[in-house]
């Protein structure tokens, strides 16, 4: 065997001190993010400490009165407002789950189907661009397509027919409020499905065709399951994520169809807490939210790990 080919070893840096020198300016670059992250996300955690208070903002946190497991009486007494904004934001929450989830999913399988590459790429940049439109110019959009003098109803009236009262109907704004998630996100979340589906191996699909599989059973048996492990770490993260529905839209479109139909938790949170003063409520209504998404991701990771997925985190990590 030639000198060059003998394998040398390479020691690799044990102590905190020695991985720092050797990777110094990955450090660093780490810094500006770390210091946001901390300032913005963990130290304002000690805020909660207003859910035990009786909190008023011209005495300060320090100087509030505790009192205990009050705030937290409140909720489990059956508060009308609180029963209201938790079913509302359940209900839109199991809504979304399975209307809009799966969408992504569905995209990203027919973009994957087309053949040409101009095409691809011309649809992804057309269902990506409402991703970056904010909350306000998509329910303007909304308003002026579906809205009582919207478009819709214009050429209905034109046409002989009755306008629809979408805009400002209780009874069709979770409708609303998913086609809106839809439209917007939809395009923007094939993005981690489509970077899955561009690893899976062209071998096994000329395999499949080989042994006379269709197009549906090689979606089934090759597709699907490359994209399982994708498909149950976003599904952990959206139960985390489900007492949490979009403030900003539903707050833009609350006036007009009432606080009854659109009312969510942290609607509730900024209604009842920075508009009606309540604050020490308000904060155990956001603490409770919180330690439930926790509790929720901790219990589907579980649940991921006992059917062999790595869910959000390794077993054993």
């Amino acid at each position: 065997m030639s000198r060059a080919a003998v394998p040398v070893a390479v020691r690799r840096p044990h102590s905190a001190r020695e991985r720092f020198r050797q990777n110094w300016p990955l450090t660093l670059f780490l810094i500006p993010g770390t210091i946001v992250l901390v300032t913005f996300h963990y130290l304002p955690l000690a805020g909660n400490v207003i859910a035990f208070k009786d909190y008023l903002p011209f005495v300060g946190i320090a100087d509030s009165p505790w009192v205990g497991w009050e705030n937290f009486r409140v909720l489990v007494s059956g508060d009308p407002a609180f029963v209201n904004a938790l079913t509302n934001t359940l209900v839109i929450t199991l809504v979304q789950t399975i209307l809009v989830f799966p969408a992504p999913i569905a995209l990203a399988l027919l973009l994957n189907s087309l053949v040409s590459e101009r095409a691809k790429r011309v649809v992804q940049t057309v269902v990506y661009l409402p991703h970056f439109l904010s909350w306000v110019v998509v329910v303007a959009i909304f308003q002026q397509f579906l809205g009582g003098s919207g478009m819709l109803n214009t050429w209905l009236r034109g046409n002989g027919g009755d306008g629809l009262q979408i805009i400002g109907n209780p009874d069709t704004f979770i409708a609303l409020l998913t086609s809106q998630v839809m439209w917007k996100d939809t395009g923007w979340a094939t993005i981690l499905f489509l970077a899955v589906l561009s690893t899976i191996p062209q071998e096994l699909y000329e395999a499949g065709s080989v042994d006379g599989a269709s197009r549906t059973r090689q979606m089934w048996h090759i597709t699907l399951p490359a994209m399982r492990g994708i498909i149950i770490l976003l599904l952990i993260l959206k139960l985390g994520d489900s007492l949490t529905v979009g403030f900003e839209q539903i707050l833009l479109q609350q006036a007009a169809v009432g606080t009854h139909a659109s009312e969510v938790l942290d609607t509730h949170v900024y209604n009842n807490g920075v508009i009606g003063g309540n604050w020490g409520v308000s904060a155990a209504v956001g603490l409770v939210k919180g330690v439930v998404s926790v509790v929720l991701v901790l219990v589907a990771n579980r649940v991921a790990h006992i059917f062999g997925e790595d869910g959000v985190y390794r077993r054993g990590s």
